[in-house]
């Protein structure tokens, strides 16, 4: 019988909640020893509403029980909140991103290898049905040999930062906060790049809130965050891309992820989310069919990339949500920011290999009942 892997969770803000009852009740690999924050108020309704311990971030280092920690701090946090658990011997997985800069997840990462220890980060949403399912149009070839990609994201954060004041700080930026699934998912779909060139920005960054009803109405402050970011890769395989991240704009629900083809064009949903209908445009037809999903994990399932790694802790393989993957993508956002700073392509240092693909048909029985109903078992592959 597999080992269940001790794990705490660091940090309780909004995310906390839907990661803490995916843990426990999806994901059997996975013993919730307990939570902290720098908040103890928080810890103790996440402790009370789950049945879990308040612990500290101290009792966290020193409990040798405790292998597995997850990093839901804020994104300013997560360099030395993972450094200091990385040195306390703990496996970490984080939330994105797994730094706020290329230099100091270099550090991470080589830290991690130095002690050997797994260290993953989220975005997670890859592994959900619509990407995997995406997955499997590319690799069996419906369209063709992939040629080029684009992904088009738009959000208000002149409205959305008075809501979440957060998306004004360091970390909450269009591209490291939202775009960041973008990258991750084509960086699965399609493989490493190999150089990047583009404009990463802040639009107007002095503003006053805008809301009256609110004790800050008309109050200044600083967007401290880039809110525009318009950039072209070139993949290590070859296939060229267009990205556009714009918090400048409106709130658009239809966000464009699209895969062009030889054979045809694969539509993406929202990769921020894990499922989502994916459809194919193939050549001679005037309209594009909807594909069936053929994997698990539809719904939200935060804390699957968590568990995915415990699972690799006890398979003793390399996670899919990996650190190299991870810190990959950090670099391409901070060289699309040094591209446009310098006026030169930036040729990126780091590579990774994309993870194997997750096995088909493990999907909840509600959803199509001639599949098994165990989408965990999928995680063991």
């Amino acid at each position: 019988m597999i080992q269940k892997v001790r794990t705490a969770v660091v940090g309780c803000g909004m995310i906390s909640q839907v990661y803490l009852r995916n843990l426990i009740e999806q994901f059997t690999i996975i013993d919730v020893a307990g939570c902290c924050d720098l908040k103890p108020g928080l810890a103790r309704k996440n402790a009370e509403q789950f049945g879990i311990q308040v612990l500290t971030f101290e009792d966290i280092q020193k409990d040798p029980s405790v292998e597995l920690v997850i990093n839901l701090t804020a994104p300013q946090n997560h360099y030395e909140v993972i450094k200091q658990l990385l040195y306390a011997g703990k496996h970490v997985y984080t939330e994105k991103v797994l730094s706020l800069t290329f230099d100091e997840g270099k550090e991470l990462v080589k830290l991690a290898d130095e002690k050997k220890l797994y260290l993953g980060a989220a975005p997670d949403t890859f592994l959900g049905s619509a990407i995997q399912t995406a997955r499997f149009v590319l690799d069996s070839g419906i369209i063709g040999e992939v040629t080029a990609c684009t992904a088009v994201l738009n959000r208000d954060n002149r409205v959305g930062a008075e809501v979440i004041p957060y998306l004004s700080e360091n970390g909450g930026g269009i591209a490291y906060d939202v775009g960041i699934y973008y990258i991750t998912a084509l960086l699965y779909l399609i493989g490493p790049i190999a150089e990047v060139a583009g404009f990463m920005t802040t639009r107007n960054a002095q503003r006053v809130h805008i809301f009256p009803r609110k004790q800050d109405y008309d109050e200044p402050y600083t967007m401290k965050c880039e809110n525009l970011c318009i950039a072209s890769l070139r993949f290590a395989n070859g296939v060229f891309g267009n990205v556009q991240f714009n918090s400048e704009c409106i709130m658009n629900r239809y966000p464009e992820l699209n895969i062009y083809g030889t054979e045809g064009i694969l539509y993406l949903p929202d990769p921020d989310a894990f499922g989502g209908i994916i459809k194919v445009l193939r050549r001679g037809n005037a309209d594009p069919f909807v594909l069936a999903q053929n994997h698990g994990y539809s719904e939200n399932s935060r804390g699957l990339g968590a568990a995915e790694l415990a699972w690799s802790i006890r398979k003793n393989r390399k996670p899919r949500a990996s650190k190299e993957m991870a810190l990959h993508a950090i670099e391409i956002l901070e060289g699309i920011s040094t591209s446009g700073e310098t006026g030169t392509f930036y040729k990126l240092k780091t590579s990774f290999s994309p993870a194997p693909p997750l096995p088909q048909g493990f999907l909840k029985m509600s959803e199509f009942a001639d599949f098994p109903a165990d989408q965990e078992a999928a995680l063991t592959k």
